[in-house]
């Protein structure tokens, strides 16, 4: 979710840098930094960890930095701590002039993305006398364009296809040459970019808010396409190093839209962001096959000592809590407790002094949540926050913290950072099943295998979420919805409910299945649509048995379910599958056509999805 920004013209550089990194922070990053070129001097790079007015403190607001022609970059850490020294932007070189921000360097540069081959494209660099100063990706691509250039004796078109050639992984790259003042190369795979013109000045950047304030003429540039500008023009390349023609497209969003990335609405687009959601944050702890909490600061022998754990949060967050329950006790075999943070700062209870307290919120400013933390603390209990927001309060005054990598998530109802959030406690889970001695080297390395696996099988059932589109326009005047499911397809259930309630304004009922017949079976009429959560084998028939029940009583029925239990169709009216994987982790899945039939009824409704009556984003008030 990182920013990139360019300029070149005859303003001064920085201070538009700045403007347009300020627009691109609903994306998330932990550090930032700018390049600026006066002439045909040497690029003076600027970098600082935290906000982007750390940045602007060191820079004047820009002013410091003399330079028509620059780039920059907010950063959200993958490869590497967030730190000044991993931030971008990178350079092809390793040192700068005495006294003074300026680089002797080839080749400065900022990139989005992940370069998948990175580690093997540093031992090659390593060989041909190449050095390292920091811990990114990103610095390799740099020093790869800098090898072609210098090797080859090539210009950057062929020194920049070259390297396109060679990468593999998604990037979006800015650079700038040494030998070409006033110039900026960018290039793409995957990771989106857009070029602007206006009054003899050329503007980039990851997305439309950064350059609206000065054009709505932009360039899409291609994928695997690279391009070459300058004040008030832009020349095309494909990967054969041949110019190509483009033409402009008028952005007629708004800011607010234009952040969207050409999705409807935000959650549409944050539904679509959960693979990477997920698979940043498990990749933020597994190394090299092995989960590594050393980053949280959550040592082995603080496992070994927890004799329980509480699991404290609100909303979706304490949803995510019920479904890791199910698997930290049976996994870990570790008594757990799942409560809300609202009735856990205010009602007495017995307090395990040896537990561990996981607080979880997405924002990290949740006041029940906080209050719970502080409550646990000054109990003198080990506290362990999951938040996706850096330098949060929660963050902050949390003994341990586990950051979700989601991004920036602007739709009220949460999707990608439940996904963030459940991927986390997934991890927690595994590290204390295997450390305990609850499972074997083997099972560690299974339950690892399997939860990397979880980001592309989002990806699939995503593929066919128009079945699901068709269903909610049909159900969208529904007036009744129950959700059922045992164990956890209990806890999906409920997350399920939630998204159908919070923007559809359906009355919507998450039941364990088993807790039907105690009652809430008299409110099935004919035509009451009952969803069941199907996930789980062994607890499969009961549940089935359950919703035979309901159709009995004229419910209609929706199954879900995984690949390959395809006799569920002789039972239920309407069946959705999501691929296999280890029931443990099927929560991770079941929840993403529940997200998708929220959004789509509430589409058909015509109703704000990204901004549901009564609710806000951030809970920071009682």
């Amino acid at each position: 979710m990182c920013g990139i920004v360019g300029f070149t013209g005859t303003q001064q550089a920085a201070p538009i840098l700045l403007s347009g990194l300020s627009k691109l922070e609903y994306r998330g990053y932990d550090s930032a930094g700018i390049a600026v070129r006066d002439g045909d001097k040497l690029a003076e790079v600027v970098k600082s960890k935290g906000r982007l007015g750390n940045l602007a403190e060191k820079t004047d607001e820009g002013r410091a930095l003399r330079g028509t022609c620059g780039i920059g970059h907010t950063r959200w850490a993958t490869h590497g701590e967030p730190s000044q020294i991993n931030a971008h932007p990178h350079v092809s070189g390793n040192c700068t002039r005495s006294g003074s921000g300026e680089v002797e360097s080839e080749v400065v540069g900022v990139h989005n993305g992940i370069i998948e081959n990175y580690a093997e494209l540093k031992d090659k660099l390593l060989k041909h006398g190449y050095t390292f100063y920091s811990e990114t990706d990103t610095e390799v691509v740099i020093k790869l364009v800098d090898y072609y250039y210098r090797k080859y004796n090539l210009g950057p078109v062929d020194a920049i296809a070259k390297t396109m050639v060679r990468v593999r992984g998604s990037y979006a790259l800015e650079l700038m040459f040494r030998d070409y003042p006033g110039e900026i190369w960018v290039a793409r795979k995957d990771s989106p970019m857009i070029i602007g013109i206006a009054d003899g000045e050329t503007y980039v950047a990851s997305d439309v808010p950064a350059i609206l304030k000065y054009t709505r003429q932009v360039y899409y540039i291609g994928n695997l396409e690279f391009a070459r500008l300058t004040p008030g023009e832009a020349h095309f390349y494909n990967l054969n190093g041949e110019e190509i023609e483009k033409q402009t497209t008028q952005i007629k969003w708004d800011a607010e839209a234009a952040e969207k990335a050409g999705f409807e609405h935000f959650m549409m687009k944050e539904i679509h962001e959960q693979p990477k959601a997920v698979q940043d944050t498990l990749n933020s702890v597994i190394k090299d096959g092995t989960i590594d909490f050393s980053g949280l600061e959550l040592t082995k022998e603080e496992i070994l000592s927890f004799e329980q754990i509480y699991i404290v949060a609100c909303g979706s967050a304490w949803h995510v809590g019920m479904a890791a329950q199910y698997v930290l006790e049976d996994m870990a075999r570790i008594p757990v407790r799942v409560e809300l943070a609202s009735e856990f700062r205010y009602r007495p209870m017995a307090l395990n002094q040896n537990a561990l307290v996981i607080v979880i919120s997405q924002s990290g400013e949740t006041a029940d949540t906080l209050a719970a933390l502080r409550l646990a603390k000054e109990k003198g209990m080990a506290t362990l926050a999951i938040v996706n927001v850096v330098g949060s309060s929660i963050a902050r005054e949390a003994d341990k913290v586990f950051y979700t990598l989601a991004g920036p998530e602007i739709s009220v109802a949460t999707t990608k950072a439940y996904s963030a959030q459940l991927a986390a406690m997934y991890c927690i889970a595994v590290e204390f099943a295997f450390v305990r001695g609850k499972i074997t080297e083997d099972q560690y390395a299974y339950y690892i295998s399997e939860l990397l696996t979880i980001a592309p099988k989002i990806n699939k059932i995503l593929e066919d979420k128009e079945r699901l589109q068709w269903f909610a326009a049909k159900y969208a005047g529904a007036h009744d919805v129950f959700f059922v499911g045992r164990g956890i397809d209990y806890a999906v259930s409920l997350e399920g409910s939630l998204k159908l309630k919070e923007i559809s304004y359906i009355h919507s009922e998450a039941y364990a299945a088993g807790e039907l017949k105690h009652g809430t079976i008299s409110l099935i009429e004919p035509g009451t649509l009952v969803i069941g959560v199907l996930t789980q084998s062994k607890l499969y028939e009961k549940t089935m048995s359950n919703m035979v029940e309901c159709r009995s009583r004229g419910a209609y029925l929706l199954g879900l379910t995984t690949y390959g239990k395809y006799e569920i169709e002789e039972t239920v009216d309407f069946a959705v599958y999501v691929p296999r994987i280890d029931e443990y982790f099927a929560g991770s899945l079941a929840v993403v056509p529940l997200q998708l039939l929220g959004y789509y009824v509430s589409v058909a409704k015509g109703l704000d999805v990204d901004k549901p009556r009564n609710l806000a984003k951030s809970v920071t008030v009682e």
